[in-house]
């Protein structure tokens, strides 16, 4: 059996294990062990500025991807196999499209002179341009957009998993159709919820591109963090502390996940 996994183990180690391993290393030894890199990480507001807009903006996505996600799964789960065919292939459509394409679409959208301002001037609803990009707002609204489907495909994969008869069981009861959706299917569902959040929640913290196109260098997450550490400053062990430090957030998100739901489920594999 060890030779047969050995294989696998081998490109873990290469590609994950060794890589992580000299993160870790850079953070701590310059000329030295020093923990340098960590006491400016947590003791200097530029980090702390940075993660907490990094967990807000994660958390904003979040719910929005939820709101959002959640009626189009349920959407797919009711409706004939042929129209759910439909709707998850318009969902995954945009996984052909390259993250850069979309992020620079969304900057063509939303700029001062872009269609939305233009069609809202048409329109007499403004006078001047409004300000939707090169801040937060643009940064949630494009990376809503190249996240939602992580959110739809786990809600959906559960609710495939909810036997249709438990509706009719509370109809038949005589509840109505918002009460059985409340008290049967929603909370069935839950599990799915949990998954969706916890893929767009991790992925959103660790967002480069997109923030750094529709942020405008006014929006910095910690990716864009650790970046401007290394192009900038040329300071490879603050980028790793950084990194590491991220690391761990994602890594004790998932710990506290597993208390309630298999990881299993949150990566798609039951």
């Amino acid at each position: 059996m060890l030779a047969l996994v050995s294989p696998a183990l081998l490109v873990i180690l290469a590609l994950i294990v060794l890589p992580v391993g000299w993160l870790a290393w850079q953070s701590v030894y310059h000329d030295g062990f020093t923990l340098e890199n960590y006491r400016r990480v947590f003791t200097e507001d530029v980090y702390w500025r940075s993660f907490a807009l990094t967990f807000e903006i994660s958390l904003a996505v979040t719910g929005i991807a939820l709101l959002l996600g959640y009626p189009v799964a349920y959407l797919a789960n009711s409706v004939p196999k042929g129209w759910s065919i439909l709707i998850l292939s318009l969902v995954v459509l945009p996984f052909w499209t390259s993250v850069l394409v979309r992020a620079y679409a969304w900057l063509a959208l939303l700029q001062r002179t872009g269609v939305i301002n233009q069609f809202l001037r048409y329109l007499d609803v403004i006078s001047e341009p409004l300000a939707l990009v090169h801040n937060t707002f643009g940064t949630v609204v494009a990376t809503v957009h190249i996240l939602l489907p992580f959110m739809v495909l786990p809600l959906y994969a559960t609710m495939q998993k909810i036997p249709g008869d438990l509706m009719q069981a509370g109809a038949s009861l005589g509840a109505s159709p918002s009460l059985t959706f409340f008290r049967v299917f929603l909370p069935l569902s839950l599990p799915g919820v949990l998954a969706g959040c916890t893929m767009v929640f991790v992925l959103c913290l660790g967002f480069y591109i997109t923030p750094e196109l529709l942020g405008g260098g006014r929006t910095v997450m910690v990716s864009m963090l650790v970046s401007r550490n290394v192009e900038l400053y040329n300071q490879f062990g603050a980028a790793s502390a950084v990194a590491v430090v991220l690391l761990l957030s994602v890594l004790l998100i998932f710990f506290a996940v597993s208390r309630f739901i298999s990881l299993d489920r949150v990566l798609g594999q039951k």
